[in-house]
């Protein structure tokens, strides 16, 4: 058992949230019950997952997207209401960090992506360091992009840019293809994030550089988990992870 404001102060000063400027608050979102003993992870603090840390009997949830982001108008309406009534209506805490969580050396999704693909990041670039950048794990872009669909369960969305051998490889989990300029400057023969836009075709092609999105969620499920993990071992709570399917 541990108490709300324990766990609270522990995330805020492992994970520097002072550090980031992000798009939403980081820590509590929703306030539940003062003593927590069992949490629930996951990606996204949607309904699905919600009603499943409801069943689980879960007084936290920590996750990586939170309920409220910047530009939100504050009402709670609709599916923001609905969701919001269910975490007070049990009782059960929200815990939500976005940018930090994406940061962390050692817990956060980099990094556990990381983990994934056999990447170790050497070198950090873009907005506020979010990006890795390492030694490529293997020679060739077919190779690398296996291995991304053997490790998160999907066929990556391949730009292929020139073919060049691979010696160094960027990551940055998530939405981060404005990225993919960074990560050329930083030297990159590779490219590895979630999603992709229109501009990143045509840098791929007159750069070289190739580009993998690989799924929003998929490059995201990794961090949370481990997360909670620690928090369990740290403040010997009961962990369980539960992955709600995103296509994203």
């Amino acid at each position: 058992m541990a108490q709300r404001r324990d766990i609270d102060r522990h995330l805020h000063e492992l994970l520097q949230v002072d550090r980031f400027k992000d798009y939403g608050p980081n820590g509590l979102q929703v306030e539940g019950k003062d003593e927590i003993v069992k949490i629930v992870s996951g990606v996204t603090a949607s309904r699905a997952l919600i009603d499943a840390a409801i069943a689980e009997g879960a007084d936290a949830l920590l996750v990586h997207h939170g309920l409220f982001w910047r530009g939100h108008d504050g009402r709670l309406t609709g599916w923001l209401k609905a969701r919001v009534e269910r975490l007070m209506a049990h009782g059960i805490n929200l815990f939500a960090y976005h940018l930090p969580l994406d940061a962390h050396p050692e817990w956060g999704n980099n990094a556990q992506l990381g983990r994934q693909l056999g990447l170790q990041g050497d070198a950090r670039f873009g907005d506020q360091d979010l990006g890795w950048l390492g030694a490529a794990p293997v020679a060739t872009l077919d190779a690398l992009a296996e291995r991304a669909h053997q490790a998160l369960g999907r066929v990556p969305l391949v730009l292929p840019g020139d073919g060049r051998p691979l010696q160094r490889v960027a990551w940055c989990t998530g939405g981060a293809q404005g990225f993919f300029e960074a990560a050329i400057a930083a030297g990159a023969d590779a490219f590895i994030t979630g999603e992709v836009s229109e501009p990143q075709a045509h840098l791929a092609r007159e750069t070289g550089v190739a580009f993998l999105a690989c799924g929003h969620h998929a490059t995201e499920r990794y961090g949370a988990p481990a997360l909670g993990a620690h928090l369990a071992a740290q403040f010997g709570l009961t962990h369980r992870f539960i992955d709600i399917d995103n296509p994203a």
